[in-house]
């Protein structure tokens, strides 16, 4: 049994019809990506696991249930937690108050400090800015921020959308190099990436999206070696 299981999803948007029977799955403890140029549906298919966008058609299942029945925010009580793309932090709150807001779910004060450490041990800087108004924060930290949020809420499977955008190369290293920490500290990962090169190197699967349509799946080195996907993804010839 997958972890995550969409079944023949069909979503629009008013009358344009986004994605056209998307059907993925996600293994516990894996790394999976989504790859795709602009309008694909990638960003598509992460609003409809969580509940922000309803399919006219298909299930989405986690660990065997259907999620129909449950409102976005009731997921993450189901141990969903999405970084979403261009971030999202609370720009006027404080760097601890955003981590806070993530925790929002959580009961143990004990299991929350542990959890505060976490993020400060993967991401020292927001230690040291714990203080600081989160809308002053540069473009890496404040990824680094919305990533440190969602860990708050102690997920089991994680959705992340564009993590690298707009970032330094040097930070794309470091958001990829903490993927993969999160990873073996034994969240599953589902991860769209315009980097595609990136995100191949740290996940073990791949589905590539076009109109909303996968039209190739296979394990994430078969992917960086397929010529379509290495012409078309890759910027190779």
């Amino acid at each position: 049994m997958a972890m995550l299981e969409l079944e023949n999803i069909h979503t629009y948007y008013g009358n344009i019809h986004a994605l056209k029977g998307i059907s993925l799955t996600v293994e516990k403890g894996e790394i999976v990506t989504l790859i795709g140029a602009n309008g694909a549906g990638k960003s598509t298919t992460l609003r409809t696991i969580t509940g922000l966008l309803r399919p006219r058609e298909g299930t989405v299942k986690l660990n065997d249930e259907n999620l129909s029945k449950y409102k976005a925010h009731d997921l993450v009580f189901k141990g969903i937690a999405m970084v979403p793309e261009g971030r999202g932090i609370f720009a006027r709150l404080t760097v601890t108050e955003n981590l806070d807001m993530g925790a929002y779910s959580r009961a143990s004060k004990a299991e929350y400090d542990a959890d505060v450490e976490r993020v400060f041990t993967l991401f020292p800087r927001l230690k040291e800015r714990r203080n600081q108004v989160a809308g002053t924060l540069s473009g890496g930290e404040q990824q680094m921020l919305a990533t440190g949020r969602a860990l708050m809420a102690h997920p089991s499977l994680l959705l992340m959308d564009e993590p690298s955008m707009g970032l330094a190369p040097v930070l794309v290293e470091l958001i990829f190099a903490t993927i993969e920490q999160i990873n073996k500290e034994g969240v599953t990962v589902l991860l769209v990436e315009q980097n595609a090169l990136m995100a191949l190197s740290v996940a073990n699967r791949g589905y590539v999206l076009q109109s909303g349509t996968i039209v190739l799946q296979d394990t994430a080195a078969n992917l960086k070696k397929d010529p379509t996907v290495q012409k078309a993804y890759l910027g190779m010839e």
